[in-house]
């Protein structure tokens, strides 16, 4: 098998949720000979996306994790991973653009430029990802390319520039004008297989002229040879003008338009000639890896499959033969039986077998070259683990992970979905770096953590499916604590008078609160009224108490407690009656000191558009939330808010629905306040019933 790294393209397909990601792959594949019959992302054959082969994806019409195939061109070989679009999957998105070396951003010729369009280019920003735009969806009604382009240049800032315009829209969207060539091109045949060219219509030949002379006037910033033919006044050659607008693509300085309808498969052959023709091939692309033995210093790797190997592995799975890891290599080659280096962990691994995935469906290969995206069976490692040739310590810069917003309390109903559940989360942690796992010390709860509600949703929909565990979800127990508000006075006696040696101890002092400390222990005694020796069984007694208030049984914070006097008997006194009478006299005194509960305050950044700062500021007011300060940053505001963490859970989908899914939020740890009345009675009187529930 021969490999010619100038003939690949790893390509990625991102976009909004709904704008027609997966069943643009779907004809991409037909077109290029891969599947021999088109089917529908919402199933209604029964088969479903080939792209979204997992039950949940056809259920919901969703694409849940990103798959990879490969398909060929002409002559080229197209890498292609198709990413899911809802935020909730941002890592899937994330680990995707990390391996590509282009992109296709879809868009919706009716609802144009969408939130998660913004994500999905600010996370192309940030790996410097090259793309073209495909406006897809022109077949509806309510469709204008033109608009999409503008919103492409006003909300994205991208030089767009078209490099096609429509011949009719909505339900008349015949085919599109190629403004390089300037022909006319129809789609023919059953699935549009038979591509035609004619003479521009009449009424478009204007039209098409000025859009040209726009395109050759953006493409001369990028070749000198072309700016002489425009000022010389001579014919525009097709070559020199494409090879000036892959320039300009490359350096992302130009996002070249393309439009037509997946659906009606409308202009998606010139959408594979644009990836051929304009996207970068792997050794276009500069990437770096980091220098562990020299202070993390940036190192350029080279396409060259004779030098020594560095891989990414960017995606994990659980395949019906063990785990399957994808894999990109971007130096040298990985073969079948060679010993590689996995960086994170130290260990030596020898490759046993190498695979190229086409969606579920998998060949056997023997080697992998630099500039590749292929699979390894059977390979123990984690997602975005490097893999390096012996003697080399080199990692891949580590992706991006955003930290989880919000977490759920998981439990299972019996032993054997107990087992299987842990087999579940240990698979799904090690998966996907934004799902997080952790039993709370307070009430040895499993909380779940993750990107949103339909993330973790997703995950205990497959914990139930996949693994057979039968789980019930709850609400996790915000972790309460409790507190003393004034000084209060102990004299506590311990007598215990048993058959032979008894007990006794006698604690006086008083307790205060203690500021900014956990718990303070002072000792006053004089005279030896309290045998030194007795002293730290009295700090252990006061200190087993501080677990569980009597209170509420929270845990008690912030508390002082100084021992003035006392007394001991020398025959009937020893630790474990000073530890006793330690107890007691926390137990007796606790209520004099009136005590309160606290509870934990977050920290919330929300970051919104500036039209909807009003009723997210609305929305954090009535969660008992307080505004600390709002910035203007260009189109987006930043409102910081201090919101009791009680009043958080559900907020990701209300902000969402109040801002048309255009704000995010971050939250973290902040400090512990005291409960407001109202909200202590309602959690005494929840306690309460819950004991009942439990007696």
């Amino acid at each position: 098998m021969e490999y010619d790294i100038q003939k690949v393209r790893n390509i990625g397909i991102s976009a909004h949720i709904d704008s027609g990601k997966t069943t643009l792959t779907e004809r991409i594949l037909f077109y290029t000979q891969r599947i021999h019959s088109i089917h529908d992302v919402k199933g209604k054959d029964g088969v479903g996306a080939t792209m979204d082969s997992m039950e949940l994806e056809k259920e919901r019409g969703i694409t849940i994790a990103s798959a990879a195939t490969f398909c060929k061109w002409k002559d080229d070989e197209i890498n292609i991973i198709d990413t899911p679009g809802h935020v909730d999957f941002t890592i899937e998105v994330e680990r995707s653009l990390r391996v590509l070396d282009g992109a296709v951003l879809v868009l919706c010729a009716v609802g144009g430029v969408q939130s998660q369009s913004i994500t999905v280019d600010q996370q192309m920003k940030r790996y410097h990802v090259p793309c073209i735009a495909f406006v897809n969806k022109c077949d509806r009604s309510g469709a204008n390319p033109l608009r999409v382009i503008t919103q492409l240049r006003e909300k994205l800032g991208h030089n767009a520039i078209p490099m096609q315009i429509p011949i009719g829209l909505e339900d008349k969207f015949e085919g599109v004008v190629d403004l390089v060539s300037m022909k006319a091109i129809y789609f023919d045949g059953a699935n549009g297989e038979t591509v035609r060219e004619e003479e521009i219509p009449g009424h478009l030949k204007d039209a098409a002229l000025e859009n040209r002379d726009a395109l050759i006037d953006a493409a001369t910033l990028f070749s000198d040879e072309l700016t002489e033919t425009v000022l010389e006044e001579e014919p525009v050659d097709e070559t020199l003008l494409l090879s000036a607008i892959r320039a300009g693509t490359l350096s992302r300085q130009l996002t070249p338009v393309f439009i037509g309808s997946a659906y009606k498969n409308q202009g998606v052959q010139p959408l594979l000639d644009a990836v051929s023709n304009l996207l970068p091939c792997p050794s276009e692309v500069e990437n770096q890896a980091l220098d562990l033995d020299d202070d993390e210093r940036p190192v350029v790797l080279s396409s060259d499959t004779s030098k020594p190997l560095v891989a990414l592995a960017f995606k994990l799975e659980d395949g019906q033969y063990g785990q399957l890891t994808y894999i990109r290599v971007y130096q040298g080659t990985l073969s079948k039986g060679d010993t590689v280096i996995n960086v994170r962990t130290g260990k030596k691994i020898k490759i046993g077998r190498v695979i190229r995935m086409h969606a579920d469906q998998m060949e056997d290969i023997e080697r992998i070259p630099a500039g590749f995206i292929g699979a390894l069976f059977g390979v123990d490692c984690a997602s975005g683990d490097t893999f390096v040739a012996p003697g080399l310590n080199i990692a891949l810069t580590s992706m991006f992970v955003p930290d989880p917003v919000i977490s759920l309390a998981i439990v299972p109903d019996d032993n054997k979905s107990e087992i299987n559940m842990s087999k579940a989360l240990n698979r799904f942690t090690k998966e996907d770096p934004t799902f997080k796992v952790h039993v709370s010390e307070e009430t040895s709860e499993t909380i779940i953590s993750g990107m949103g509600e339909l993330h973790l949703e997703v995950y205990i929909e497959r914990i139930k499916r996949e693994y057979k565990a039968n789980v019930t979800t709850g609400m996790p127990r915000v972790a309460y604590r409790e507190t003393i508000t004034r000084m209060a006075e102990f004299d506590y006696t311990h007598k215990k008078q048993t058959g032979g040696a008894g007990q006794y101890g006698r604690i006086a002092g008083f307790i205060e609160p203690a500021i900014e400390e956990d718990f303070v222990f002072e000792n006053k005694i004089t005279g030896g009224s309290i045998p030194t020796q007795y002293i730290p069984a009295c700090e252990k007694g006061f200190r087993t108490c501080l677990a569980k208030g009597p209170k509420m049984e929270f845990p008690v914070t912030g508390i002082k407690v100084t021992i003035n006097d006392g007394a001991s008997h020398n025959v009937d006194s020893s630790e474990m009656a000073f530890q006793a009478a330690a107890r007691g006299a926390f137990m007796e005194v606790y209520s004099k000191a009136r005590p309160v509960i606290l509870e934990p305050i977050m920290k919330v950044v929300v970051e919104s558009p500036t039209e909807y700062q009003g009723s997210v500021m609305g929305s954090l007011n009535q969660r008992r939330g307080m505004i600390v300060g709002t910035q203007d940053e260009g189109v987006m505001c930043s409102i910081e808010a201090q919101v009791p963490l009680s009043e958080m859970f559900g907020y990701s989908t209300i902000l969402r629905s109040l801002t048309q899914g255009k704000a995010q939020f971050t939250m973290e740890f902040l400090i512990y306040r005291k409960v407001p009345e109202s909200v202590a009675e309602e959690i005494e009187k929840n306690a309460a019933s819950a004991k009942k529930g439990a007696a």
